[in-house]
């Protein structure tokens, strides 16, 4: 696997981190989650649970190991530091500031190993105005403008479905980090990454924070239309909801010398520009003709003249489909006590080097007798840890 060489210390929680370190774990990096006596937050995240399990921590932990470790104690960070010797990357998500109070700053990784890449998730950065204020997915989707283009039109903000700051900010880390390794292989030094999740949000609103820049007008929401572009949005069909982008005027004149309705070949919307501009009146038209047929004779018709077309599916509906299975998006993973439970697969396909799902989600401690040993400690300094609480494994109720 392409990154089967790599070792990763993660001392993320949550999502951002978490999601990280997945992605590159999928890859073949060695990811060694070290995580509080208590665990990582997620594990209680719940109802819904499979098992015991957290669902929530099961979305974004698979293919790693799991240390418990207290960093607070002396023996806790020692054991970390001789982790670091040996490691390539370093990632964590805690608000700036708490690494230093822990005594392990990047600058205290270089000396330990000159050549470490730490990679920093926060939700305003590791400096700025902000950079103390606790972040959530939530504040930056608001304080960053998308929830203010998010929702109906005139109605109130909305965040997304989903944490999109939080896993942009994960890809971002994961980017930064290949980025990172690629430059070590020339200079041999590592880096510190400084990824937010506020700017995450920020990089994202792109053509529309052009328009602003253009224009200086606020973008509003417009439900699932688009600012630039009529029509490319969700229309009812009979039986449902579905989506069409004629994003060129050769799709709409393709549309409409198909549908043969005379009203749409009106001069005003022959160019995207005209229908941009009339788009009050053209709307209320495409809504009178889309109502009459279902979604599959709208995919069927559009589909026929070259015009992207799709139903807006509920999860069930998509992750139960024939083209998402056979993309292997959709995987079973096996664990040697419940069986096989689904999880989503690897979103990037690789010719030779492709991105496998290999174990389930650690047990907290789970790994954490392997590691110490391998770190060079013996039964008794385990022993010792472990009446201590300098490290913790669910997994044994002894010491052996």
């Amino acid at each position: 696997m392409p990154l089967k060489d790599i070792r990763i210390i993660d001392l993320s929680r949550l999502l951002s981190g978490p999601y990280a370190t997945m992605m590159l774990s999928d890859l073949g990096a060695e990811v060694i989650k070290v995580e509080s006596p208590s665990g990582d937050d997620t594990r209680q995240f719940g109802p819904p649970y499979y098992h015991e399990w957290s669902s929530y921590f099961l979305s974004v932990n698979r293919n790693k190991k799991s240390i418990s470790l207290d960093l607070k104690t002396e023996q806790g960070k020692d054991v970390l530091l001789k982790m670091i010797r040996t490691a390539d990357v370093v990632i964590e998500n805690f608000r700036p500031g708490t690494m230093e109070r822990l005594g392990l700053s990047y600058e205290t990784m270089k000396e330990y190993n000159p050549k470490i890449i730490l990679a920093s998730i926060s939700g305003f950065g590791q400096y700025g105005s902000y950079s103390k204020k606790p972040g959530y997915d939530v504040l930056a989707q608001a304080m960053g403008g998308l929830m203010s283009v998010t929702g109906e039109k005139n109605g109130e903000p909305l965040k997304a479905g989903y944490s999109f700051a939080d896993l942009g900010t994960g890809m971002w880390a994961a980017f930064g980090i290949m980025t990172a390794l690629w430059e070590r292989n020339k200079s041999g030094e590592g880096q510190w990454i400084d990824a937010a999740l506020l700017d995450t949000i920020i990089s994202w609103q792109t053509y529309l924070a052009s328009n602003y820049f253009a224009t200086g007008e606020d973008p509003k929401a417009l439900g699932t239309e688009h600012p630039n572009i009529v029509p490319y949005q969700a229309f009812q069909a009979s039986d449902g909801h579905f989506v069409i982008a004629i994003a060129r005027d050769h799709m709409w004149h393709s549309f409409t010398a198909k549908i043969g309705i005379d009203i749409l070949k009106d001069g005003r919307f022959n160019t995207n520009e005209g229908r941009v501009i009339h788009r009050n009146e053209l709307i209320p038209l495409l809504e009178n003709v889309f109502i009459q047929r279902s979604r599959q004779e709208w995919d069927d018709f559009f589909t026929d003249i070259g015009v992207p077309v799709g139903p807006v599916n509920k999860l069930s509906e998509i992750l139960d489909d024939k083209h998402v299975k056979e993309r292997d998006m959709v995987v079973n993973t096996k664990h040697q006590r419940y069986g096989e439970t689904k999880s989503l697969g690897f979103p990037i396909q690789l010719s030779r080097t492709p991105g496998k799902i290999r174990s389930f989600p650690p047990e907290l401690g789970e790994h954490t007798e392997s590691i110490l040993n391998d770190l060079g400690y013996d039964k008794e300094d385990i022993k010792s840890f472990l009446e201590n609480g300098v490290v913790f494994d669910r997994t044994k109720v002894n010491t052996k």
